[in-house]
């Protein structure tokens, strides 16, 4: 074997920040060294793993070939370094992004309940849009992601996690809100504040109106669920956003579920991950976590 393990580390992280500088003050080595091990190992595999744009770089056809194997070769010598020093296998750093509601109303309970039975396993959690979840994952920024509904690419394995619903909401005081049911002609003249675009909301919503509304008064777009659901509670307008975001302010009276026959915005939250990042027990293990907390959470009616 011509290559070694600190080769593949600075290739991959170069990979991950494409600098070199920067990937020498993540590994704690000299640019000099870091430039070195890289040219070494191209020349090792007689390819070039980069393109060089200016200080920029950015992998190659080789290089991406070589990326999820070079993953997946640290993620087996990592679990081996632990299994010699007698360490848990569910140890380490998992890189997770994922989408708005699941990262306010059901990741809170996992996490806490993963740092309670899994001391050594460290959840780096980071919050995006659907779309940007899905980047990331595929750019090997993380190792599993959590998005809203479903995303079709070739690349990426997806499991259905469990089920929720939009819904459309508007103040007590909106016009609206007196009616048994709202007509489409009615949500065609209404003022609309949503989900910015890629968001797995908007694109549930969106996906809903098709074929039933022909146009439709979006007055703003947010990426903050919060900023919405005040916007809807202060003013005239109507927001389609997850139950689970709207449920305790319906519960308190500050917002009132419209009756909107018409649209069918059922939807389900769903696990997401690489097709070539390989078997991970820590990826195992915070699946069967998640499965468990909402099988009690639907037990114990906690969840609708």
């Amino acid at each position: 074997m011509k290559y070694s393990l600190k080769q593949i580390m600075v290739f991959d992280a170069v990979a991950s920040l494409e600098s070199v500088s920067a990937a020498a003050r993540k590994l704690s080595m000299t640019q000099s060294a870091v430039s070195m091990s890289l040219g070494q190992l191209e020349n090792l595999l007689d390819r070039p793993l980069f393109i060089r744009q200016g200080n920029r770089l950015t992998l190659s056809h080789w290089g991406n070939w070589l990326r999820p194997k070079a993953r997946k070769l640290l993620q087996d010598a990592q679990q081996i370094e632990l299994g010699l020093h007698e360490q848990h296998l569910i140890s380490g750093i998992f890189r997770l992004c994922s989408s708005q509601t699941a990262a306010e109303h059901l990741l809170p309970e996992l996490i806490s309940k993963i740092d309670t039975d899994f001391p050594e396993l460290r959840i780096a959690l980071t919050v995006e849009n659907t779309e940007h979840v899905v980047e990331g994952l595929l750019n090997y920024q993380y190792d599993f992601g959590i998005i809203e509904g479903r995303y079709d690419d070739s690349r990426l394995h997806q499991e259905q996690w469990l089920n929720d619903h939009l819904v459309v909401v508007a103040s007590p005081h909106h016009p609206y809100a007196r009616y048994e049911t709202t007509s489409v002609s009615q949500l065609e003249q209404a003022k609309w504040v949503l989900r910015e675009q890629g968001a797995g909301t908007r694109r549930i919503f969106e996906g809903a109106i098709h074929g039933v509304i022909e146009t439709l008064n979006v007055w703003k777009e947010y990426e903050h669920v919060s900023l919405l659901k005040a916007l809807v509670k202060n003013g005239p307008y109507l927001s389609s956003l997850p139950f689970l975001d709207v449920e305790k302010e319906v519960s308190d009276g500050d917002l009132v579920i419209l009756s909107t026959p018409q649209l069918n915005m059922h939807r389900h939250l769903s696990f997401v991950w690489r097709c070539d990042a390989g078997e991970n027990p820590l990826r195992d293990c915070v699946i069967t976590q998640a499965r468990k907390m909402s099988k009690h959470r639907q037990n114990h009616k906690l969840y609708k």
